[in-house]
């Protein structure tokens, strides 16, 4: 099967816009994955020889995607909840779980047990095309875009990327939606350090803002 370009994965993605939840995850179970390609051909040999490891299986790999949707304006309306729920399920589709509050916080009127978010872990196939989308398609409509921090790794080779609004995914009609929502997506990794998530990210072609030269 012949490999999928940037191009061909923006069309796939414009047919996905304004469906249903369930229909969005039935369209991208068809998509081919063509970071996972770029990976197994590209990546693996540049790794290989930047960090000089001994054989391929040191070389550090994505494990998977989460996209956790925080709506703390549950506590006083339910259905800001129930449309978070069906948005994620549209950007990342696949079914989402609701998040509960661990603990109850009196001032902000939350109790243990409240639900108060949406999550979603993406493995293997959808989660190459998810991060494709992210990369090629929604970052660049961010205004004013200069790229992304490389300030957000967490010492063990893991990076957390905050967005601030979800219609920056062009599966999200703005002219339905009811409140601007932001989410975390954290790219959890096999690398032993920052230093190596920070190049398979890159190599992946996530874009890191450029250190500007002394």
């Amino acid at each position: 099967m012949a490999k999928q370009t940037k191009k061909e994965t923006e069309k796939k993605v414009k047919k996905t816009e304004a469906k249903t939840p369930e229909a969005a995850v039935e369209s991208y179970e068809k998509i081919d994955a063509r970071l996972a390609s770029v990976y197994k051909d590209e990546i693996i040999p540049k790794l290989k020889e930047k960090f000089k490891y001994k054989n391929i299986m040191q070389v550090p790999k994505l494990e998977k995607i989460v996209v956790n949707m925080g709506v703390g304006a549950a506590v006083q309306d339910s259905k800001l909840l129930d449309e978070a729920v069906k948005e994620l399920e549209l950007i990342t589709g696949q079914k989402a779980s609701v998040r509960a509050a661990k603990k109850s916080i009196s001032n902000f009127k939350l109790r243990e047990g409240m639900k108060i978010g949406a999550k979603v872990t993406l493995r293997k196939v959808r989660m190459y095309e998810f991060l494709d989308r992210l990369v090629n398609v929604a970052l660049p409509r961010v205004r004013d875009f200069r790229g992304i921090s490389d300030k957000s790794f967490d010492g063990r080779g893991n990076y957390t990327l905050g967005i601030q609004e979800q219609i920056i995914f062009p599966e999200i009609n703005v002219d339905k939606i009811n409140k601007v929502l932001g989410m975390d997506i954290t790219f959890v990794t096999s690398a032993q350090s920052d230093a190596e998530a920070f190049e398979l990210l890159s190599a992946f072609g996530v874009p890191f803002r450029k250190k500007e030269a002394n």
